[in-house]
């Protein structure tokens, strides 16, 4: 069995990096070192994604070099087949993923000037040489997805795959809980609300009055596109909020905004270019912040609610998907999803101390007090868990943990397929590695006996 080519977008995200400046230091003359199919891989390939793990501030480690040339060899032989099967990415894929690793690769290197600096060019222009190969990477996921698309297991597949492991080394899992919470947002009033708007204004009449766009930008906005200028990249209606997409779609080329409000508070935009069904803007966002009177306001209903299910007035399920501001939790009853397995139960080892405090001291049934709290963007809140059960500490069994042996039961399914589909290429496609990686055992799945004979 492959099992290592299961890894093709796992552990280590590997971002495509051109850095040359460190290519020029190393003096290296770049050479091919492997041929998949019709394409070719260089060491520079090689050389720019390690200098990218490097980066990321990870230890040298040369064994690492053997990893990369591993995946992109299996991203090779997916994209190939992906364009086979005329699987394509559109433009605003390609964007959004560049936009998301920009953002990564700015936080890490601590600013837009300083990776800059580092890359030796502008992050448009870098945007524009990384391009070509995470379209191939696209393609590859979405190649790999489909061949796997199709996978699911029965209950009995699920007891057989139970049965075949060892089972006097079955896993242990720590205590589990259900939980679910009721949370209130803190609404500000109009007259609130006007701080912020007026505030937007003044950086927008800035630029009315001949500031450059993505100056303003970079210094005020408080979105994750501020070292950008603001820019969003290429992207179509669906992709925003009814309000900003109204107003992306409404304008001409050039034109700049009047101040309007979304949920995430009050911006003005300029757009750039359109192609299509799809539009380029910047923008700037200045986010709406609780007051004191709006936080007395959320504590006075959440302890409203609170009251109600403690009374049986209401049970909790019902005042969740009345009350609850929370949209990922209130349509589940205010329940919350263990993300992993999208299972109910939740190891308390993966609590946020916050949660694990307010829940620990609750006997099964029990409701915990409302307390102020923020969500994931770092909103402030106020909300109140419910402990619907707890399970102590066991070794896993087909009853108690159905839904984990399920999903391990899958993936080893899916594992299983990937590894018949390239074996099925590795006969089909020629492959050849240049004789200095034969000593890397994640590639020697990749070349033949004759080849390991040879050398």
């Amino acid at each position: 069995m492959m099992k290592k080519y299961i890894n093709l977008f796992g552990a280590i995200a590997l971002v495509i990096c051109s850095i040359q400046q460190t290519i020029a230091q190393n003096k290296l003359i770049d050479r091919v070192v492997a041929t998949v199919g019709s394409s070719i891989i260089l060491q520079s390939d090689i050389e720019m994604q390690y200098a990218q793990y490097l980066a990321q501030g990870e230890k040298p480690n040369e064994d690492m070099k053997c990893y990369v040339l591993q995946q992109l060899v299996t991203q090779k032989l997916l994209s190939q087949q992906a364009m086979i099967d005329s699987i394509e990415v559109s433009e605003s894929e390609v964007d959004d993923n560049l936009n998301r690793r920009m953002q990564v690769m700015v936080r890490q290197a601590g600013g837009k000037e300083r990776l800059e600096e580092f890359l030796n060019r502008s992050l448009l222009q870098y945007k524009e040489e990384m391009r070509p190969n995470i379209s191939e990477q696209l393609k590859a996921q979405k190649m790999q997805g489909n061949i796997v698309s199709a996978i699911n297991v029965t209950p009995q597949e699920v007891k057989r795959y139970f049965e075949g492991l060892n089972q006097d080394s079955l896993p242990k899992f720590n205590t589990e809980v259900e939980i679910g919470e009721i949370v209130i947002n803190p609404v500000l009033t109009k007259e609130e609300k006007e701080q912020f708007k007026q505030k937007a204004e003044g950086y927008r009449q800035q630029v009315v009055n001949g500031s450059d766009f993505g100056t303003v930008a970079r210094l005020y906005s408080e979105d994750g596109s501020a070292p950008y200028g603001g820019e969003l990249g290429f992207a179509t209606r669906d992709s925003y909020v009814k309000e900003f997409s109204a107003m992306a779609f409404k304008l001409k080329e050039g034109d700049v905004s009047p101040v309007f409000e979304t949920q995430y508070g009050f911006h003005f935009l300029q757009v750039l270019q359109r192609r299509g069904e799809e539009v380029n803007v910047r923008h700037v966002l200045i986010k709406t912040k609780p007051t004191s009177s709006s936080l007395e306001r959320a504590k006075a209903k959440i302890d409203s609610i609170y009251d109600k299910v403690i009374q049986r007035k209401m049970s909790f399920h019902n005042a969740a998907s009345v009350y609850s501001d929370n949209n990922e939790t209130k349509y589940t009853g205010g329940m919350i999803m263990n993300e992993e397995d999208r299972t109910g139960l939740i190891p308390v080892d993966q609590l946020d101390r916050e949660t694990f405090v307010a829940i620990d001291p609750l006997q099964v049934g029990e409701y915990s007090k409302s307390f102020l709290s923020k969500d994931r963007t770092g909103n402030q809140i106020y909300k109140f868990m419910y402990l619907k059960s707890r399970i102590a500490p066991h070794e896993a069994n087909l009853q108690q943990d159905f839904a984990k042996i399920q999903e391990a039961a899958k993936q080893d399914k899916v594992n299983r397929k990937l590894s018949e589909w390239f074996e099925q290429r590795k006969e089909n496609t020629f492959i050849d590695i240049n004789p200095e990686f034969l000593k890397c055992d994640e590639l020697k799945l990749w070349i033949t006996k004759e080849t390991l004979a040879n050398n």
